[in-house]
């Protein structure tokens, strides 16, 4: 159920400690650790009408996870049931919305609420949020929208301009029924080698719209059968042996993606293989293998995809497009393919998210402003300078290219739930990362960037932000993450004493916070 706040409500009563933004895998998340400790002055602020973030959104056919499933999952919310070794859409979200019964933080959401802004206040060192439920107050923010919420619509003369069905692959129209008719993907990531395989064998023709071929290594997967669920179940320890067993073979890999690529070409013999196998054409061979090194960009899995392509109702088009019209797709050559239906499976905005255009600091610019100018940067993820006691869950360099994000997010939970309690426990009013320590820790990570895979595979991805920069993966050892986010860093920012300011009614209980005599004098206690 969601907390029952409603517009008036919002406005009259605004004030709460602490603001959760997303309700996905991470928002979620915070959202436990908080209840765990005592902490009922929190809300979860989610666009949507339910937990699970893009598991709720991302509904397409064949939609599934390309992480092993007892891998993919809280470390503390094992799940002996899942199906099978790689969980499809329904299982997953199923999953999260069970964790968010069970940790009982269903009344601590305010869903279908949009955030339209979030703006610091120097007067009151509060947040300001406006959202679509009222507005609201907080002294600390937690970013846990992610990078992949905001679909990326491709920029092509005349595509507002097609009569037929259209919508992107995170988007998808379930009342729109493709049977029987001819269909274009424009895309060829992981959205769309799943969406592919699901749709082909029913459509009358279905066109795919490639840029830049993807390697594609096999996906082994397969249903548990009832005596594993059993032993995951009741075998003491089994299920965390096997969730360690993994998460280290799944970390050899940053050897070869961040260290010595040359271990990658182990990889791009079996997707070779995997080429052979599934596509008979020679021709269609060649346009599917990839001229850059495995790895460069992300790793996609299925065993299905090279087959689809390989059908004689699907054609593979890697002419670029040169308009789209009513009725069809037009391409470089000039060739005119006509279509009933539209697919736009062209992933999201990851370094130029819109959410970034709402999010205001200290000097009243725009996160978007100031990651334009800088590139996306941060501190560990979780911090950016000139936002104060405001945090982030799956924040700049914390994604990743062979693993588990959920890994991850935990490991920033260890750390943003500390910076909440260290702001309480020393009653401090604001703290913001310095300056030179988001750089310093910045100019690390670009060196080890600079030899990973990544940045010399010869490829273009959406890893890189228009400086050139890798913003978006961490070039390391996962442990490595947990272990420099184990604890929240005082030392490496700014801090003030809590000044006394009035606070309205409190938006989670409706009780007014007792007023107390206004003092704008800070006492810095912490550099």
């Amino acid at each position: 159920m969601s907390l029952p706040v409603t517009d008036t409500d919002a406005v009259a009563a605004r004030y709460v400690d602490t603001i959760i933004i997303g309700s996905g895998f991470a928002g979620l998340g915070a959202a436990i650790k908080l209840s765990q400790q005592g902490s009922t002055d929190f809300l979860v602020l989610e666009r949507g009408s339910d937990v699970g973030g893009t598991w709720r959104d991302n509904t397409y056919p064949g939609a599934a996870c390309d992480v092993p499933s007892h891998l993919y999952s809280y470390s503390f919310a094992l799940n002996p049931d899942w199906t099978r070794s790689f969980s499809r859409q329904p299982e997953i979200q199923k999953y999260i919305e069970s964790v968010a019964r069970q940790y009982r933080v269903y009344d601590r959401h305010v869903f279908d609420c949009h955030v339209e802004s979030a703006r610091w206040n120097t007067a009151t060192s509060q947040w300001d949020i406006v959202t679509t439920r009222g507005n609201f107050t907080a002294k600390k923010v937690v970013s846990a929208v992610g990078a992949l919420c905001e679909p990326n619509l491709p920029d092509i003369a005349g595509i507002t301009d097609f009569q037929g069905e259209i919508f992107h692959s995170a988007r998808w129209n379930h009342d729109a029924s493709l049977e029987g008719k001819r269909v274009a993907v424009i895309g060829t990531g992981a959205s769309a080698i799943q969406i592919v395989p699901a749709i082909a064998p029913t459509v009358a023709h279905l066109d795919v719209y490639q840029r830049t071929a993807p390697w594609v290594l096999p996906r082994f997967d397969r249903e548990y059968t009832r005596i594993e669920k059993l032993a995951f179940k009741y075998l003491p320890g089994y299920q965390r042996l096997s969730r360690t067993g993994i998460y280290a073979a799944r970390e050899t890999q940053v050897v070869g993606l961040t260290r010595v690529p040359k271990l990658m070409k182990a990889f791009e013999f079996i997707a070779r293989r995997q080429i052979a196998k599934g596509i008979r054409d020679t021709e269609l061979r060649r346009k599917v293998t990839p001229n850059f090194r495995i790895g460069c960009k992300r790793m996609l899995i299925s065993n299905n995809y090279y087959p689809a392509l390989d059908r004689p109702n699907v054609d593979l088009v890697t002419d670029g497009i040169r308009e789209v019209r009513a009725h069809s797709i037009v391409t470089a050559d000039g060739t005119e393919r006509e279509i009933d239906a539209l697919v736009v499976a062209t992933g999201f905005h990851v370094t130029d998210s819109p959410t970034f255009q709402g999010i205001f600091g200290k000097d009243g610019r725009s996160l978007a402003e100031v990651f334009d100018e800088r590139g996306q940067q941060g501190y560990k993820g979780a911090t950016v300078a000139g936002f104060p006691n405001l945090f982030f869950l799956v924040g700049p360099n914390t994604g990743l290219g062979h693993t588990s994000m959920v890994f991850m997010i935990e490991s920033q939970l260890n750390y943003v739930i500390d910076a909440l309690n260290t702001i309480d426990k020393h009653d401090l009013g604001v703290v913001e990362v310095r300056r030179e320590v988001q750089d310093e820790f910045n100019a690390d990570l670009q060196t080890k960037l600079n030899k990973t895979v990544w940045l010399n595979g010869g490829c273009a991805s959406w890893y890189l932000d228009k400086h050139g920069n890798n913003t978006t993966l961490w070039p390391d050892f996962t442990f490595e993450f947990r272990r420099i986010t184990r604890n929240f860093d005082l030392e490496a920012y700014d801090s003030l004493a809590a000044g006394d300011v009035t606070r309205p009614v409190s938006a989670v209980d409706g009780t007014p916070t007792p007023a107390t005599t206004d003092n704008d004098d800070e006492k810095a206690i912490s550099r």
